[in-house]
């Protein structure tokens, strides 16, 4: 949000937890605007622009520990309601006077809750509700001036509130889907007690993202790695609106593209969208690199590298080129790093923890505070065809990554006529719009079988199909029965060097959508 500019927006203070960006997500939803502050924010910041409301997120510290993250104290007298999830929960009650400890009886996964109160927060809530825990301290003695609203088996003080002050502490987590009705306790934080109005929109991102490009840019070059999916296909067009062709699109083929993708990303280019691509084959540079290449990070941490220098190389031919756009999103950013706060490192992704240290190109990423579903909303408004708009995400290391193990070329091409057998059905059977991925993963080892009259010893493919709406948390897919015959049947009986099919029926968390 520009400075001066007056919309009610709620303030998010980071504390580490993997869900914070989900948090905002969830406000968004809402039409709220939202913005993700660090813990440590300096509060006359906070005070020049008065949020109508303040969000703690979770966190994986405990509030007892000499070094715990803890915000300025002072937050708390601003008059504005809050919402303390998790940690933010046990920091209200730590500085308000209560008591936590480290319980003896962990909570994780979906817990049944209990509703002492359902005004306010949980107003429209049924008194019993299923909710998502994930913490190993609880709030033993709630502060002064406070009342347990909401309680669990195992938790006497799964919610508390401060009326008086409207501050509110929930030790689950309303952000998750695995908590169904979040979204209404969000709604009632943002609307009942926050008394926002849901003025959050699209349309006014995609004309202050060109804006700020513009700026930003003013008459240098920009060089932008296109891969035919719909982020770095809207930072494209969003750049492409600012500074007209001081944009260069650059396409490279890695090796590790899925089948008949470099000629399909080439047609849809000179089809749909009026910039230059050039297309580079460098399959055979990346392959060479990652030969013998086990480690996961290692490889993303590759094929990041090697696309910096590509593009580099490619600069230097175009001419003074300054920048480099990407079309990175919020997950990427918080399950490589958190930008804001403390979070843990789940994993690179090439285009945030997989670049260089030293780079020579600055950095440019317009959707980094957006999430798939917002940036598929922005291409609708942008007029973009249906088949890029529900594109499935592919991960930017490509099938290196679906690929357990060293990376060669045999590997890669059984896995490309898997992958496509598992994309035709899933089209077929209509669910490719409903699902949020489905995939195969080839294993690094081998099982017997028998085909006729012949004994092999061949690969294992796992299936891959999740349920998401923002890849932050996903269910695996109930797919049925016959689906899943028919997939592992084709790809059994159509691709060498696979005899048996697996389908992964892990949810994230605890386990993640892509396995490395």
């Amino acid at each position: 949000m520009k400075k001066g500019e007056k919309r009610d927006y709620i303030a998010i203070l980071d504390f580490g937890s993997q869900y914070t960006q989900l948090i905002a997500r969830r406000v968004r939803e809402a039409k709220v605007y939202s913005e993700i502050l660090p813990y440590s924010v300096d509060l006359e910041r906070v005070q020049e622009e008065p949020p109508k409301g303040i969000i703690l997120s979770g966190g994986p510290a405990s509030v007892y520990e000499e070094q715990a993250p803890v915000c300025d104290k002072k937050v708390f007298e601003l008059g504005i309601p809050i919402l303390g999830i998790c940690y933010g929960a046990q920091l209200i009650a730590q500085f308000s006077g209560g008591k936590v400890m480290k319980t003896s009886q962990a909570e994780y996964g979906r817990i049944n809750v209990v509703l002492d109160s359902r005004e306010d927060i949980f107003y429209g809530i049924p008194v019993n509700t299923t909710c998502w825990m994930s913490h190993q301290d609880l709030i033993e003695n709630i502060p002064p001036n406070f009342e347990v609203i909401a309680q669990s088996e195992n938790t006497k003080v799964a919610a508390m509130l401060n009326r008086e002050k409207k501050i509110y502490g929930i030790q689950f987590h309303p952000e998750v889907t695995h908590t169904p009705l979040g979204k209404e306790i969000f709604k009632n934080f943002l609307y009942k007690i926050c008394q926002c109005k849901p003025s959050w929109n699209l349309q006014s991102f995609i004309q202050q993202s060109v804006e700020e490009i513009k700026e930003k840019v003013g008459k240098g070059k920009v060089v932008a790695g296109v891969s035919g999916g719909i982020d770095s296909l809207v930072a494209a067009v969003l750049t492409h609106k600012a500074i007209g062709d001081q944009l260069h699109c650059i396409f490279i083929n890695n090796g590790l593209l899925r089948k008949g993708e470099a000629e399909e990303v080439q047609k849809r280019f000179k089809d749909n969208f009026k910039i230059k691509l050039t297309y580079i084959d460098a399959s055979e540079r990346f392959l060479e690199k990652l030969k013998g290449v086990s480690d996961p990070e290692a490889k993303r941490k590759i094929v990041g590298e090697e696309f910096i220098r590509v593009f580099e190389e490619k600069a230097k031919v175009i001419g003074k080129v300054e920048y480099l756009l990407q079309g990175t999103l919020y997950p990427d950013v918080i399950e490589s790093i958190s930008l804001e706060g403390p979070s843990s490192m789940i994993k690179s992704h090439h285009n945030v923890g997989g670049l260089p240290d030293e780079m020579q190109l600055k950095v440019i990423e317009p959707l980094k505070y957006l999430f798939k579903d917002e940036v598929r909303k922005v291409a609708k408004k942008l007029k973009f065809p249906e088949e890029v708009i529900w594109r499935q995400p592919f991960p930017g290391p490509g099938l290196s990554i679906r690929i357990i193990g060293s990376v060669e070329k045999k590997e890669l091409d059984i896995l490309r006529e898997a992958d496509e057998i598992i994309k035709q059905e899933v089209k077929k059977s209509a669910l490719y719009k409903k699902v949020w991925q489905s995939f195969g993963i080839l294993l690094p080892i081998k099982t017997v079988g028998v085909m006729g009259d012949l004994r092999t010893y061949e690969f294992v493919l796992a299936l891959r199909i999740v349920n998401s709406s923002d890849g932050m948390t996903a269910d695996w897919a109930k797919i049925p029965y016959r689906m899943l015959g028919k997939i592992s049947n084709r790809v059994i009986n159509e691709v060498k060097g696979i005899n048996r099919v697996v389908y992964d029926i892990s949810s994230k968390p605890p386990a993640t959508i892509e396995w490395e």
